[in-house]
């Protein structure tokens, strides 16, 4: 899916896969979230370390230091961000329309006001 364009308040997929690591362990360090992101592919440790430090720096994490460590927790809870998700599905590919998204996910043939009928293949549903 790539870079979103505009200036979207949601993370790039690699920092919203970190964010997925920390909102299930509710805390972690680097080393935590790379260990937990490995099985699906392997980062460097700072690679990982980037991409929460950005993180933090936008407000989607805190930081404390614990020994040697940085130990790392969501400051936004899930739902905020899926919210905002959705908001921007249903804006840029739905004209808006929260029902015409819905329906489409529940399988319904609504095409979206003044677009092309948009498929399911490419849509990451963890954040449905």
């Amino acid at each position: 899916m790539g870079r979103r364009s505009g200036h979207s308040p949601l993370p790039p997929p690699l920092e919203m896969a970190c964010l997925g690591v920390l909102w299930t362990k509710r805390e972690g360090t680097v080393r935590d979230v790379a260990a937990a992101l490995a099985p699906r592919q392997a980062f460097a440790y700072t690679t990982v370390m980037t991409l929460l430090e950005r993180l933090v720096k936008r407000g989607h994490l805190t930081r404390r230091k614990a020994g040697r460590s940085f130990v790392y927790a969501p400051a936004r809870d899930s739902t905020e961000l899926r919210e905002i998700a959705i908001e921007e599905l249903a804006r840029d590919y739905f004209g808006g329309s929260r029902k015409a998204l819905r329906e489409w996910l529940d399988g319904a043939t609504a095409t979206p006001p003044d677009r092309e009928v948009v498929t399911n293949e490419g849509i990451d549903t963890a954040l449905l």
